[in-house]
């Protein structure tokens, strides 16, 4: 009989911590953010960044002086929440602080990720508007070259015709 009742308690006691569990983490017991990823780590401005925290199973918040405020959503079945920032185009270029706000516990990694400056592309290295009369002089001086050429060889060929 004393195996029965033992087995009895420890089920009843399995039960009892097994139903406190869920609330525990309900009431904001386990809410506890461990650890901030941003990816890429080196980022241009205007880049889209990954934000990926640990210990925050009920989403939060993210900010930065180098993007907007971002939700955090839950990941399924884990404690991470993770969220994608759009950095702002006048962001300064360097290391950049995350703060995150998980269920009214912060956690701060003061360098996160890296800003770069970004390349004006599409200029071809030109910094002018327009030809200038040295660019003009050159294209013409080739279309000249490029009909006497043309007729040179036209005549050359007309005369073989003859013989």
């Amino acid at each position: 009989m004393t195996t029965h009742r033992a087995l009895a308690v420890s089920a009843a006691a399995v039960a009892a911590f097994g139903l406190a569990a869920p609330a525990a983490q309900a009431d904001g017991m386990n809410i506890n953010p461990s650890n901030i990823v941003a990816l890429p780590s080196v980022i241009a401005r205007g880049g889209q960044l990954t934000i990926t925290v640990d210990g925050c199973p009920t989403g939060g918040t993210a900010t930065s002086e180098a993007f907007r405020s971002t939700p955090l959503t839950p990941v399924d079945h884990t404690q991470t929440s993770r969220g994608t920032a759009t950095v702002n185009r006048d962001a300064r270029n360097g290391s950049h602080s995350i703060t995150v706000n998980c269920g009214g516990k912060t956690l701060t990694n003061p360098a996160a990720f890296t800003v770069i400056g970004g390349v004006q592309g599409g200029l071809g290295g030109s910094s002018s508007s327009g030809a200038t009369p040295t660019d003009m002089a050159i294209g013409g001086g080739l279309v000249a070259a490029a009909v006497v050429a043309g007729g040179f060889f036209w005549l050359r060929r007309r005369s073989e015709r003859r013989i």
